[in-house]
């Protein structure tokens, strides 16, 4: 592949969006390899609820970056940027093209403006904040995060402890907010540039894919997976089992939970997620954005982006 033309593709959207279909295709299209864009995607054993690629898809096409961590390995997102960058290399090297695809906000920032200076863990104070947590709740957290960050503290749900405590972390740690080192990383150089495209549905239709999707999962052994962590040792205090479904198909095998009101609640907390993720990916800068109407199939949509693709590649040429 030409130097001027190693421009990797990225295909975000918030989740049921059918991003994976659409990667999949264009990496036939264009002989390209997937790479997982996904905070949870990344784990070994929760291959059916993060709705992994299958071992079919796999085997047409190589995949990176999914199923390649316990569940109680931790992963920052500056880490996993230098993963997708090593990952970016290796690829273009084979002569193909690396298309990223998923729906992790943080991922995307640090995958395509870097990852800013001062990001490294502090175990110390991370300890502090989760003994102050436990405390004093969640919300005292988030008080104190929307006095440092208003901006960073409207995407942070207080549910959400792990970013809530990170974000107060790296103030902590480097005496600037998550916003702050954002703006200061805007404009350095990284490796390389990104044509990314916005997979957009009206909510409506999103909604009804979520609780579509849903029921298919559980139809696919969503339950049993989650029996096979709970014997493996993992609970729902191990992140990321403390995410969407999982911790309610634990309190629906605790008998805290009926079927029906498990597979609401997952529902309802799956489109909350979405609409957060919406709102995160409207303030970044995005190549393509494309608005899925119920007749788009697959293919129209893949030969929008190769045909923009294709544009932007004789532009920056």
């Amino acid at each position: 592949m030409d130097q001027k033309s190693k421009i990797p593709l990225v295909i975000i959207g918030p989740t049921a969006s059918g991003k994976t279909k659409v990667a999949t295709a264009l990496a036939r299209e264009l002989n390209g390899e997937v790479l997982g864009l996904d905070s949870r995607q990344i784990y070994r054993y929760l291959e059916i609820g993060t709705t992994q690629p299958t071992s079919e898809e796999r085997k047409e096409i190589p995949h990176h970056l999914y199923g390649f961590r316990n569940p109680d390995q931790m992963i920052s997102a500056g880490e996993y940027a230098k993963l997708g960058w090593e990952k970016i290399e290796e690829i273009f090297e084979r002569g193909n093209l690396p298309i990223f695809c998923g729906g992790s906000g943080l991922y995307y920032r640090a995958l395509t403006q870097g990852i800013f200076e001062g990001s490294a863990t502090n175990l110390d104070i991370r300890k502090k904040l989760k003994d102050k947590l436990e405390k004093e709740g969640s919300s005292k957290l988030l008080e104190k995060l929307q006095i440092i960050d208003p901006e960073y503290a409207k995407i942070v749900h207080p549910h959400n402890h792990k970013r809530l405590i990170r974000a107060l972390e790296i103030y902590e740690t480097t005496g600037l907010s998550p916003s702050e080192h954002f703006k200061l990383q805007k404009g350095k150089q990284v490796r390389y540039s990104f044509f990314s495209v916005y997979l957009n549905l009206a909510l409506n239709h999103l909604q009804n894919r979520i609780e579509h999707r849903t029921r298919y999962i559980l139809e696919q052994g969503w339950i049993d997976e989650v029996k096979l962590l709970i014997e493996r040792g993992y609970s729902v205090e191990t992140h990321p089992i403390d995410s969407l479904g999982y911790k309610q198909i634990i309190s629906h095998l605790e008998g805290k939970l009926g079927y029906d009101e498990m597979v609401d609640e997952i529902v309802l907390k799956t489109r909350q997620y979405a609409k957060k993720q919406i709102k995160w990916f409207k303030r970044e800068d995005i190549n393509l954005i494309i608005d899925i109407i119920d007749n788009f199939s697959t293919n129209d949509i893949v030969k929008i982006i190769v045909l923009e693709y294709k544009k932007h590649l004789r532009r920056d040429l």
